[in-house]
């Protein structure tokens, strides 16, 4: 945009300061006499075969005027869309494992520009637009850990620890996803699983918007 407003100001110099090649010798009025400004403001038509160099002027600033409007209502909007939020189950305990899957919710909160809800552990999209989204949960692999990323519902990604003994491991994943105004985003641990957390933050939910649509 700034590229194209570049551009646009610089033909525009050209055109003001530039003189005319003359293609009728002797005329009082042509170009390379009085210059281009000098020319706009006679009043001599052009002929067909020749440039109108008043016109293409005109045209030229009533683009650059455009460009540098949408270009300041682009600043603007994305000034005002701030879309964010971070945070942690950090409980000091297990929860799980359970008969049915769950929402999961998250206590502590690091950021969060309105839009998740730590009551519910449900993030709705205010704006249509593509957002990023990543997790990660931590376990005793004496028992399994499966977590989902949930869109209204639909499972988008998930990771999963299998029973491996009694040491401590930990997954993520993430991904971009496209949302419209009022998709919901959550985390599900899935039945007969459970995940683990503390002051150490391991099990953690985040997303921001990258950009609107």
């Amino acid at each position: 945009m700034r590229t194209l407003v570049a551009v646009l100001t610089l033909s525009l110099f050209y055109l003001c300061v530039a003189e005319v090649p003359d293609h009728q010798a002797g005329e009082p009025n042509s170009p390379e006499a009085i210059g281009i400004e000098s020319a706009c403001a006679c009043a001599a038509d052009p002929k067909p075969s020749q440039i109108n160099y008043c016109e293409l002027a005109d045209i030229l600033r009533e683009l650059k005027t455009k460009l540098e409007y949408t270009e300041t209502k682009l600043e603007i909007l994305r000034s005002e869309i701030q879309v964010a939020f971070g945070a942690s189950i950090s409980n000091g305990e297990n929860i799980g494992p359970f008969n049915t899957e769950i929402t999961l919710i998250y206590k502590k909160v690091y950021a969060n520009t309105g839009s998740f809800n730590p009551g519910t552990g449900i993030f709705t999209a205010p704006v249509k637009g593509v957002y990023y989204f990543s997790f990660s949960g931590h376990n005793i692999s004496s028992k399994p850990m499966g977590l989902r990323l949930m869109k209204n519902g639909e499972q988008m990604v998930c990771v999963y620890n299998h029973m491996s003994g009694n040491r401590h491991e930990t997954a993520t994943n993430g991904m971009t996803l496209q949302l419209e105004v009022g998709d919901q985003v959550y985390m599900r641990l899935r039945k007969d699983t459970w995940v683990f957390d503390n002051s150490n933050d391991h099990t953690t939910f985040i997303g921001h918007l990258l950009f609107p649509l």
